[in-house]
C-alpha cells in the first residue's frame, strides 16, 4: 500500500484516548499541514478526542499556529511538555484545570523520546533536582486536577536522581523536507533536525503510527541515503504540505543561510541601539571568553551574539543552541532555534545530552524573577504558565551561568546621557524579589555543585555567594539606594569592593573588546 495520504486519511490513523507526539521548535519542523486539520476535523466530527499530547520545545506564534491548534476543549486530556509560552490556547485548558498538564524538561522529554524507543523504563537524570519538577517541590504538575506522579526522587550510590517514567507513544507526527514513495525522509531545508528519528522510532517501537509531513515527494533511489534522517522503515504516511504551512521557521518562509546552502556575510547582520538592551549585553559580552563553548538563550541575551558581531568577536565565539546548531549566530525571535551560518546541526536530544554532562562552559539566559537565595524563576507567573523549556538542562549544568535582563518590568525607560545611565522612568514591577513564584533555577543545587552564577542588569551586577547574592557592580549614575536596594524586595550583601560598571558600555561607540 502506498504510504502517501492525503492529510485526512493521515489523521485517520489517530485513534481517540492515543499519546500523539509532536515535533517542532517554535516553528522549526512543526508539522503545521497536519496540527491545523486535525482541529479542523476535531471541530467538525469531535474526533479524535481526549489525547495526550507529548512534545520537547515549544512550538508555535504564540496566537493561532503550532499547538495552538490543538488548544480545543475536549480535544486533549493532558499534555506533558517542555515549553509552554508559545501556545496560550492549551495554557488556558490548563488553568482551567480542563486538561492534566505536566511541564518537564525540554531535554529530559527528548531523552525520553529515545528511552521510550529502547524499551527502558524511563530516563534517570540529576537535571530537575531541586527545581519545580523535583516531587518534593511541585512534580511538574501546573494545575490541581493533575494528581499522578510522573517524577520520583530515587538514589544511586547515595546519589540522588530523578526518575522520569516512560509511557507507549502511539502516534508520532514529525516533518521533513523530502521523502520517496516509502517514506524515506532527508531534512536538507530544515534549520534544525530535531527529534524526528527518536520520536519514530519510540512510535513504532510502542506499536503505535508515524505520519511524516513534507515539502514534496521524489523518485525512490535519489535520496542520497547519508541525508536520510528519518528510514521508511519507520513511516506510516506521508502528506505532502502547502507552502504556507511548511516555513522553515515562522519568522522566514526560508532562509538558505539556517541549513548551510549560503554563508551570509556577518557586516549584513544588524546592530542594537543604545538603549537598556544593549547595555546588558554589552555587560555580557565582557564575560565571554574566547573559544569556549557557549549557549544563548531566547530574548534578552540573543543581543550578545549581535554585540559581538559589532565589536568583531564573533569569530571567536563558539555558540550552540538547544536545538542542534552548533556555531555560526542564533537568529532571534520567531525564528529562534535557527542560527546564521552554523558549522554543524545534530539532533537536539545529543545537543542535550552534550549540555546535561557539563559540556557548556558558559550559558547566558534570561532573568524575570530573582529572590535572596539566588532561585530564578522564568516559568510561571500569576496564571500564567511559560513553562521551563530547556532552561533547567543548560543552567544546571553549564559551568558558569549568567542570568540577565532589565531591574525591573512594566514601563522602564532609561537614558543615557555623558557616559551615565539615567532611569528616567522606574518599571512597576520589581525582578528582585523575596520569594519567587516557581523555582527554574535553584541557587542552593547551583551552591551544592561550586557552579559560577552571575545576575547581570543595565543598571547592577550580582554575583551568587556562599552567603547569598552578592551586589558587585552598579552603574555610572546610578543611586544605590533609590535605584537599586528600594527597588528590591530584599537586601543583598553589598561587596565590599563596590565598583562602578566600566564606563564603556554607556558610550555610544565600539568598546574595542577585541
Amino acid at each position: 500500500m502506498s504510504k502517501i495520504m492525503s492529510v485526512e486519511q493521515a489523521i485517520s490513523l489517530i485513534k481517540n484516548g492515543d499519546t500523539v507526539a509532536v515535533g517542532g521548535f517554535i516553528g522549526i519542523g512543526h508539522p503545521e499541514e497536519i496540527t491545523k486539520r486535525i482541529k479542523e476535523i476535531y471541530l467538525e466530527e469531535g474526533k479524535p478526542n481526549k489525547l495526550t499530547l507529548v512534545y520537547a520545545a515549544g512550538q508555535g506564534d504564540g496566537k493561532e499556529k503550532g499547538l495552538n491548534h490543538f488548544g480545543q476543549e475536549g480535544l486533549l486530556s493532558k499534555v506533558i511538555g517542555g515549553h509552554w509560552g508559545l501556545a496560550p490556547k492549551i495554557q488556558k485548558l490548563a488553568i482551567e484545570n480542563k486538561i492534566k498538564a505536566y511541564n518537564l524538561p525540554q531535554g529530559v522529554i527528548s531523552s525520553l523520546y529515545r528511552d521510550i524507543a529502547a524499551g527502558k523504563p524511563g530516563t534517570i537524570t540529576h537535571v530537575g533536582l531541586k527545581t519545580f519538577v523535583d516531587p518534593r517541590v511541585e512534580g511538574g504538575k501546573l494545575n490541581s486536577c493533575t494528581t499522578e506522579d510522573v517524577v520520583k526522587m530515587i538514589e544511586i550510590d547515595g546519589k540522588e536522581y530523578l526518575y522520569y517514567k516512560a509511557f507507549p507513544i502511539n502516534v508520532a507526527i514529525v516533518r521533513a523536507t523530502y521523502a520517496d514513495e516509502e517514506g524515506n525522509a532527508s531534512l536538507q531545508k530544515e534549520a534544525a533536525t530535531l527529534d524526528g528519528l527518536a520520536m519514530a522510532q519510540a512510535a513504532k517501537n510502542s506499536g503505535g503510527k508515524v505520519i511524516l509531513q513534507v515539502e514534496k515527494i521524489v523518485s525512490k533511489g535519489t535520496l542520497d541515503p547519508k541525508l536520510v534522517k528519518i528510514p521508511g522503515i519507520l513511516v506510516d504516511a506521508v502528506v505532502v504540505a502547502s507552502a504556507e504551512n511548511q516555513m522553515q521557521t515562522f519568522g522566514e518562509s526560508f532562509n538558505p543561510a539556517f541549513c548551510g546552502e549560503i554563508k551570509m556575510p556577518a557586516n549584513t547582520i544588524k546592530c542594537l541601539p543604545m538603549d537598556e538592551r544593549k547595555i546588558i549585553a554589552r555587560r555580557c559580552a565582557m564575560e565571554l571568553i574566547p573559544n569556549a563553548i557557549t549557549n544563548l538563550g531566547i530574548g534578552m541575551p540573543e543581543g550578545i551574539s549581535m554585540v559581538a558581531n559589532e565589536e568583531h568577536i564573533g569569530d571567536s565565539m563558539r555558540l550552540t543552541i538547544e536545538s542542534g546548531p552548533i556555531g555560526g549566530i542564533p537568529a532571534g525571535g520567531l525564528s529562534f532555534g535557527a542560527a546564521i551560518n552554523p558549522d554543524s546541526i545534530i539532533d537536539q536530544s545529543s545537543q542535550f545530552d552534550f549540555y546535561d554532562g557539563g559540556g557548556l562552559d558558559i550559558a547566558f539566559l534570561g532573568l524575570a524573577q530573582c529572590d535572596e537565595k539566588g532561585n530564578i524563576n522564568v516559568s510561571k507567573f500569576g496564571p500564567k504558565i511559560a513553562g521551563c523549556g530547556g532552561f533547567i538542562n543548560i543552567t544546571q549544568n553549564a559551568k558558569k551561568v549568567i542570568f540577565c535582563g532589565t531591574f525591573t518590568v512594566g514601563g522602564l525607560k532609561t537614558n543615557i546621557f555623558e557616559g551615565k545611565l539615567i532611569i528616567e522612568n522606574e518599571g512597576k514591577s520589581k525582578k528582585f524579589i523575596k520569594d519567587v513564584e516557581q523555582i527554574t533555577f535553584s541557587g542552593d543545587y547551583a551552591k551544592d555543585v561550586k557552579q559560577v552564577v552571575l545576575y547581570i542588569t543595565e543598571r547592577a551586577v550580582f554575583r551568587l555567594t556562599s552567603a547569598g547574592v552578592e551586589l558587585e557592580e552598579i552603574a555610572p549614575g546610578v543611586d544605590l539606594q533609590k535605584d537599586i536596594l528600594d527597588q528590591m524586595d530584599f537586601k543583598p550583601i553589598i561587596s565590599e569592593e563596590l565598583k562602578t560598571m566600566d564606563k564603556r558600555i554607556f558610550e555610544d561607540k565600539l568598546m574595542n573588546l577585541k
